[in-house]
């Protein structure tokens, strides 16, 4: 559904982004209070947008006072594996209360979805895999003894795996004697498109009561926010807010920038059957690096059981280029961790495999901004969320809604 504005209309809230985030924020304001809420992108949900598009539409934005057409954006396409997983994240560190909310939110989701006569499984992709950090050295081994403490401490569910009960659980995965694992037998995987694509169905049906309204693929004319702007708008948003405050008194920066992935798909993917998502201890290291270009094993099999590849890592600008490159990177590195890879060519793959490429918005630091615009009284901005979007955006939501404070907002706001 696209809605066509011709005349001037009003909403309560305009999202402007429509990636998992701005979706999400749409849907916790539909359910959570009685706004009326329109969400606005130049492309589909999740896809993207030109360069030139965001020109006019931080022009016309300004001229505006950031409440009125056209609204032009923004590239969110959702690449991800859908890990919803706690075996990467770290107790007590700034995040952790927003990732623990987000966690529970989205079993909630999955329970609603349920409730309502319906499998979660088959609509989000929802299902308890566990996950796996896993490690090849003794000096990973210790670092991975270490997280199991932590994370046993605040209270999840995790286990230290040797190289013998890890080969016991994942028979595909092959690390040598020194390795093992730290295993989170009750973390979660989702599909991120289904979970996109059933989000955008459920806040369309506040369409009949006029509350909910998307404008996508096309200009506007007259389309007005009564209340305020929530602008969720990836890596573009560091550019659209200089342009937005370029003529208030106002010094604001937000230091996002694009960080590009690749993710190798292998449909129906037979030569074996992974249990759990897997992921190298050394994804952590590259995640929060700001390396120009990484690798990092990381393993899930979907729903459809497809085999899902990653990670790739680059700052290359606003770039979405497949890289032949870095396909086989991630496929050799993959191999090294899964040897049954070694026997298949992906040349043979050819007609099987997809290629997803994206643009992850990086945070120096790895937190997010999320919360008021300073000096502007009712724009909100979400956005920042790099490679961790689909595991915190319904807490980011949440957030934003501000119904009731479950994380501290302090944490992500930045004065002035």
């Amino acid at each position: 559904m696209s809605s066509t504005v011709s005349d001037s209309h009003s909403y309560d809230v305009v999202v402007v982004g429509a990636g998992i985030i701005g979706l999400s924020i749409a849907r916790q304001l539909l359910n959570g209070s009685d706004l009326s809420v329109a969400v606005v992108d130049a492309a589909v949900p999740c896809s993207g947008a030109t360069g030139a598009e965001w020109v006019e539409f931080t022009r016309v934005l300004k001229q505006r006072c950031y409440f009125r057409q056209p609204f032009h954006l923004v590239f969110s396409l959702v690449i991800g594996q859908g890990y919803i997983w706690m075996v990467n994240k770290v107790p007590g560190s700034e995040k952790w209360e927003l990732v623990m909310r987000s966690r529970q939110l989205w079993e909630k989701f999955a329970e609603d979805v349920k409730y309502l006569g319906m499998d979660p499984q088959e609509v989000l992709g929802w299902k308890k895999t566990g996950s796996l950090l896993v490690g090849k050295t003794s000096q990973e081994m210790a670092a991975l003894k270490e997280k199991v403490e932590q994370l046993s401490k605040a209270g999840l569910k995790a286990e230290l795996l040797s190289s013998t009960e890890l080969q016991e659980v994942e028979p595909a995965l092959v690390i040598g004697e020194e390795g093992g694992a730290a295993f989170l037998p009750d973390d979660y995987q989702l599909d991120a498109r289904r979970s996109v694509a059933y989000i955008e169905k459920e806040n369309r049906k506040y369409a009949t009561e006029g509350r909910y309204g998307e404008y996508y693929n096309q200009p506007l004319t007259g389309l007005l926010s009564k209340k305020a702007i929530v602008i969720a708008t990836g890596c573009w948003t560091g550019s659209l807010m200089q342009e937005l405050i370029r003529d208030f008194d106002i010094e604001f920066e937000v230091p996002v920038k694009p960080r590009k992935g690749h993710l190798l798909v292998i449909e129906n993917f037979s030569s074996f059957k992974l249990n759990h998502g897997s992921m190298e201890v050394g994804y952590l290291g590259h995640r929060d690096a700001n390396e120009t270009s990484s690798i990092s094993m990381t393993a899930t099999m979907d729903t459809s059981g497809n085999l899902v590849l990653g990670s790739s890592r680059q700052f290359v600008g606003f770039s979405t280029e497949i890289s032949k490159h870095i396909i086989n990177q991630i496929w050799e590195r993959a191999g090294e961790f899964f040897p049954s890879l070694r026997e298949l060519s992906l040349t043979d793959l050819e007609k099987t495999r997809e290629v997803r490429v994206g643009l992850r918005p990086f945070m120096p630091g790895g937190k997010p901004m999320i919360g008021l615009v300073p000096g502007l009284s009712n724009a909100f901005l979400a956005a920042g969320h790099e490679g961790e979007g689909l595991t915190l955006a319904l807490g980011t939501a949440d957030m934003v809604l501000g119904n009731p404070p479950k994380v501290d907002n302090a944490l992500y706001t930045h004065s002035s």
